[in-house]
């Protein structure tokens, strides 16, 4: 059965930041996530950490201002995620603000299918078949562990800039420069920042080194603060953690997104969605923008989505946006049949109900599709509370591999754990990479139950039992006076995400009416109990994904938001969690 907590605060911490103007509510929420002074609710980009912090940033800005000067060749070479998509897009925007519009670069995005991850030779040989020949390559979000790709750029008279985040491998590849402040000895503060945050942090270091040089004055220097909506839909859809940085960066860029001044390409994501960019925050990024941009990297190639992004057309973007937004219907297509088949098969292997006294979940199936492996095993994980590795075949040439995503839970290094693995049995895993919460494996179809055994076995090794219990942690109960649209808007308005979570509330309510939508999700109609006030009047709830009735009374977990319709603002309860045991804990 699931644990409910509430996530513990200090009273006289959050009585401070209400007496320096903070919503008492906001107070609360912001004590409970570790805020501890009013002085650090403050997200202007001044309070951004410097790049001379960054380890390499400020020296590789000076050779991107050589190359710059010389107008020598360039292209950026792509991930094809959200993260590595907006990077690109920052990087080429970037570079041409800086360097004039007619700068010598280029962009390149590997498919997935048929080149895998990075910086690979493959990638390197196509790189070098670009006219005019890039000189110098330009990694984002990808390249740490693109040793081989490395050298076959050398070995072909290029070099290679690497701009990453990702975790290195056991060596660093021998670029001309690295920037990344999860390398060895970068005492970077902020080891959260996204791909596109740390291109972003190098054409800051790349603006300061050109007025240095004479080419622009603070006062008509390029202002790529306006890439910033860009940053904010890489580092939310990434799921990166959002400390005081990260935050301040998201901030900066939903506040271009809501005052209409953010690129074609966004405003145009945001139309598709039905989304209003004016009320925009971190929840329209990371499931409703984010995710359509994602699709073209999963089903079809990125390209699209980097067109997109780099387009200032709004008709020509707004088309893009279209086909984007069809892909990724036909991506939910093929996501539900996944998933449909994994649960069949967790049920017939009796796992659905008890796990069979296992830790984790590794599934593959034949007629699986790579691109949508990563998303059915962040479900998988989130549905079983198990660390997730979903695998398809490669579909190439008949090829025995099988290329796999993995989820973990927090607390579980799932990279780490898959370098345990691959120490123990040199050649099983054939390449892999990412990070604590999520990352990517290749292996052969022959090797797949070997994998599955040992995997579980470091998994056994390294995961606390109490890491398995699923912890609902929430934030006490919400008082009736705050179920307004007011708070709902109050705070939606706030930077929420992975590290900082959004606020979920706790309450005993009457369930007074329930029916289902669409034979998938759950409709309420709920008044809450025990507010010592006269009755209240009941409020729509919705739990998505969720078809099991609730009994008269109910404790519930659950997001509050407003909801608009025909001009009306509502208040409607997103409901997250159940809890069966008896009363509302203290």
């Amino acid at each position: 059965m699931s644990q409910f907590s509430q996530r513990p605060f200090s009273e006289r911490t959050a009585t401070w930041l209400q007496q320096s103007g903070l919503h008492p509510l906001l107070a609360r929420l912001y004590a409970a996530r570790g805020i501890n002074a009013p002085e650090e609710l403050s997200l202007e980009l001044k309070n951004l950490i410097s790049p001379v912090e960054l380890k390499n940033c400020i020296t590789t800005a000076g050779m991107l201002a050589d190359i710059l000067e010389k107008k020598e060749p360039m292209l950026v070479v792509a991930d094809y995620d959200c993260d590595g998509a907006t990077a690109c897009a920052v990087a080429v925007r970037g570079l041409k603000m800086l360097g004039g519009p007619e700068t010598p670069i280029q962009f390149l995005v590997p498919n997935r299918f048929t080149m895998g991850y990075g910086l690979t030779p493959e990638v390197v040989e196509l790189a070098a078949q670009q006219i005019p020949k890039p000189k110098y390559l330009i990694t984002v979000d990808n390249g740490i562990a693109s040793e081989a790709g490395v050298d076959r750029a050398r070995e072909l008279g290029m070099e290679v800039i690497v701009t990453d985040h990702h975790l290195p491998g056991d060596h660093l590849p021998k670029a001309y420069a690295i920037v990344n402040p999860n390398q060895p000895g970068c005492t970077f503060p902020s080891k959260a920042l996204a791909g596109v945050g740390v291109m972003f942090y190098l054409l800051v270091a790349l603006r300061a080194e050109l007025r240095k040089r004479g080419k622009f004055t603070s006062e008509n220097q390029p202002k790529i603060e306006g890439l910033l909506d860009l940053v904010a839909l890489g580092t939310v859809a990434d799921v990166a953690q959002l400390d005081r940085n990260n935050r301040i960066l998201v901030s900066n860029g939903l506040k271009r997104i809501r005052a209409g001044i953010s690129q074609a390409g966004i405003q145009a994501l945001f139309q598709v969605a039905i989304r209003d960019p004016r009320k925009a925050n971190t929840f329209d990024l990371g499931f409703a923008v984010g995710p359509r941009l994602n699709a073209a990297g999963r089903l079809a190639d990125m390209t699209l989505g980097i067109r997109l992004l780099l387009s200032d057309k709004p008709d020509e973007a707004l088309e893009l946006a279209q086909e984007l937004d069809r892909i990724n219907r036909e991506r939910r297509v093929i996501e539900t049949g996944m998933q449909e088949t994994a649960l069949a098969h967790l049920a017939e292997d009796q796992l659905a109900s008890n796990m069979d006294g296992r830790t984790s979940i590794c599934l593959w199936h034949p007629q699986w599709h790579q691109g949508v492996v990563g998303i059915v095993a962040s479900r998988l994980k989130e549905r079983f509370n198990r660390p997730a590795i979903v695998f398809a075949p490669t579909g190439e040439n008949d090829s025995d591999e099988l290329r796999g995503s993995g989820r973990s839970l927090t607390g579980f290094h799932l990279r780490d754990a898959l370098d345990i693995v691959s120490k123990r049995a040199p050649g099983l895993i054939l390449k892999f990479g990412g990070h604590a919460m999520a990352a990517g494996l290749t292996i052969k179809k022959s090797d797949f139950e070997k994998f599955d055994l040992l995997f579980q076995e470091v998994v056994n090794e390294l995961l606390s039992p109490e890491l398995l219990e699923r912890l609902n942690i929430h934030d006490g109960k919400l008082p009736l006076s705050e179920f307004t649209p007011q708070t709902g808007d109050l705070l939606a308005e706030e930077i929420w995400g992975q590290g900082f979570p959004q606020p979920i509330f706790y309450g005993e309510f009457e369930v007074i009416q329930q029916s289902l939508m669409k034979e998938k999700h759950l409709r309420l109609q709920l008044r809450p109990i025990g507010d010592g006030k006269a009755e209240s009047k009941p409020f729509t709830g919705v739990w998505f994904n969720h078809t099991q009735t609730l009994p008269a009374k109910a404790n519930l977990a659950y997001r509050l938001v407003t909801d608009r319709y025909q001009g009306q603002a509502r208040v409607q309860l997103m409901i997250e969690a159940h809890d069966e045991s008896s009363g509302i804990p203290e």
